[in-house]
């Protein structure tokens, strides 16, 4: 993105500066004789200068905003210092930030350039190095508000002898007072009707399948064994990969994989389908009351693996007969970090469309997506995905305001996929032998945390407190201005910004690597784990389980803030901050225990020797 801004009152920048260096020494440094007058050219100058000024601050802050997905706190505090050469206008180097800005004077003109750049994420995989979204704190145009405020300062300063010398001039006549307190009525107007509308989560259901779905890890590897399509090494990978998961022996799987012979067809991944997505929707309306036929305005269906048609938002339409006016959308292929895709979709939404309801639904399909084949790439999806999926009610009513659970504060999404590395690390293929799965490379691990350090340096200007980023500034200036030996980077106290921490269940080894880079403790892991251990992988799903799990131990208390974190094949990572409007009580069997699928057997985790 690149912006030139134009003005000719930069003309008048010398006879300002000229009035208000002799206007501040003379106030410092003169007798109490002296006595200013000021010109009317000078009053034009010292009043009208600065609103121009603060005018083109603000038509430079709204376009860069409008341009740039960036939030608005989006200029590095903690960047390299910016070279800005006034005789040359030598454009400024910066390849670890992600906004550049240079100034430059041409003739009467002043020249501002915001560039924007993608930052270098290639030095580490670790999460240490976190030195741009810490630092975005400001904007470059900023710098404009200098003049502004040494301008305000002398008005300031003087302001008594004004007042005595010059009463007139403050005056205002009746017609300009009315015509001020109209237009400050209308932007005030403006404000309140253009401003963001809050997103609120009402409830979420997650679905609990029956018990005849359970599967333990030992009749999973019998069951594997019997099917007669994997080699003695793949059975002997497959129960290695098993025992290390980190899955319990209370997880699920469809009947169509469970039967013997496996009934691996369309009618058994539909029946799939139908129960996972109408057993969680019937307990989220029963829930909430709210009624599908005419209260539901859009409806986020997001499923990876498998897309029928007609779609699985039609089944859901002609299930529960929704209006014919509902905004359905069928995301499909985004992998594990579609859940938080589909509520930063529904926020969009919900701007744009007042007084709305908006159900996501996100869910695995896998029965038409086991693999029979002996690739030990594609054989970890069969260790770790099980049966699962949730429904989440959002809404933008006023109203809800009372009775929601959450509101959504931030929304950020990280792609990586223009790396070939990245994109081909969770990949759909074929083997050898023409059987379709899904390959994990080995070099997911490093993939997964350059894409969720990518993320933060994003987020965390936004949610930590300013000590921690003073700490980051201090330890980013000592090693790289003062060149400071022993100074180790500072990793931000994420603990400091949220209360609980939902990172997707991928797998056992996913969890203890986010741990140690984001210095998270075994109880702010606690979530993570037990939904790992009792449900298993269920793809996008899984950071609704682990929400669950926290408001199952009656850990929600209002004020609370929630960090979602999800990693997807493409390879994607996103975060969701939430903030707890109530408290929200240990589950109950009833209406809304049938949401949690906890409710049951929360008292059972954490498990012994878990963490």
């Amino acid at each position: 993105m690149q912006v030139s801004t134009y003005t000719h009152s930069i003309r008048l920048l010398p006879r300002l500066l000229s009035l208000l260096f002799s206007h501040c020494v003379d106030q410092v440094f003169g007798s109490a004789d002296d006595v200013l007058y000021i010109s009317s050219y000078d009053n034009a100058i010292l009043f009208g200068v600065p609103v121009l000024y603060f005018i083109l601050f603000c038509f430079v802050r709204l376009y860069a905003c409008i341009g740039s997905t960036l939030p608005l706190v989006a200029t590095p505090l903690l960047a390299d210092v910016v070279r800005m050469d006034t005789a040359a206008a030598e454009p400024a180097v910066m390849d670890r930030e992600r906004l550049t800005a240079e100034m430059a004077f041409r003739d009467t003109s002043i020249v501002i350039k915001i560039r924007r750049r993608l930052p270098d994420f290639l030095q580490s995989i670790n999460l240490k190095y976190v030195k741009l979204g810490l630092g975005y704190t400001t904007i470059p145009t900023a710098y404009l508000l200098v003049p502004l405020l040494f301008s305000a300062l002398a008005a300031t300063i003087r302001l008594d002898r004004i007042l005595v010398t010059t009463p007139a001039r403050l005056s205002i006549d009746p017609a300009t007072g009315l015509g001020s307190a109209a237009v400050a009525l209308v932007l005030l107007a403006a404000y309140y009707l253009k401003r963001p509308r809050p997103v609120y989560l009402v409830e979420f259901a997650c679905y609990k399948p029956d018990d005849e779905h359970k599967i333990s890890k030992e009749a999973f590897l019998e069951m594997t064994d019997c099917t007669g399509a994997f080699t003695k090494e793949s059975l002997d990978f497959q129960t290695k990969i098993t025992t290390r998961s980190g899955l319990g022996d209370e997880t699920y799987l469809p009947p169509g994989i469970q039967a013997r012979p496996p009934r691996l067809c369309m009618a058994e991944a539909r029946l799939e389908a139908e129960a996972v997505m109408f057993g969680c929707l019937d307990a989220l309306f029963e829930a909430t009351g709210v009624d599908p036929r005419r209260d539901v305005g859009i409806l986020i269906v997001n499923c990876s693996l498998f897309n029928p048609t007609p779609s699985l938002a039609s089944m859901i339409v002609n299930r529960y007969r929704m209006r014919e006016d509902v905004k359905s959308f069928n995301l499909g292929g985004m992998g594990c970090s579609a859940g938080l895709i589909s509520i930063d979709l529904a926020k969009d939404l919900l701007q744009a469309n007042p007084n709305s309801y908006a159900v996501v639904l996100s869910t695995e399909n896998i029965t038409l997506n086991w693999y029979f084949g002996n690739d030990r790439s594609m054989l970890l999806s069969n260790c770790i995905f099980r049966m699962g999926g949730a429904a989440v009610l959002l809404s933008n009513r006023r109203a809800d305001a009372g009775r929601a659970k959450y509101r959504l504060v931030h929304a950020v999404r990280t792609h990586k996929g223009a790396d070939d590395s990245c994109y081909g690390c969770v990949y759909q293929r074929e083997d050898g032998r023409g059987a379709v799965g899904v390959s994990l490379a080995r070099e997911l691990m490093a993939v997964a945390g350059d894409a969720l350090k990518t993320n933060i340096t994003t987020l965390g200007p936004l949610v930590l407190p300013l000590s921690e980023q003073l700490k980051f500034l201090a330890s980013l200036v000592g090693r790289r201005v003062l060149r400071l030996r022993g100074v180790r980077p500072y990793i931000p106290d994420f603990r400091r910004a949220f209360e609980h921490f939902c990172v997707h269940a991928g797998g056992r080894a996913v969890l203890e690597e986010i741990q140690k880079n984001l210095g998270l403790g075994s109880t702010d892991m606690e979530p993570s784990r037990s939904a790992l251990h009792r449900f298993g992988n269920t793809s996008s799903s899984s950071l609704w389980y682990e929400l669950a799990y926290a408001e199952a131990k009656g850990r929600v208390r209002r004020g609370s803030r929630v960090w979602q974190i999800g990693f997807g094949s493409g390879f994607k990572c996103n975060s969701a901050v939430w903030r707890a409007l109530r408290d929200v009580p240990p589950v109950h069997q009833g209406s809304r225990g049938r949401c949690n699928p906890w409710a049951d057997c929360v008292d059972r985790y954490p498990v012994k020797g878990q963490a």
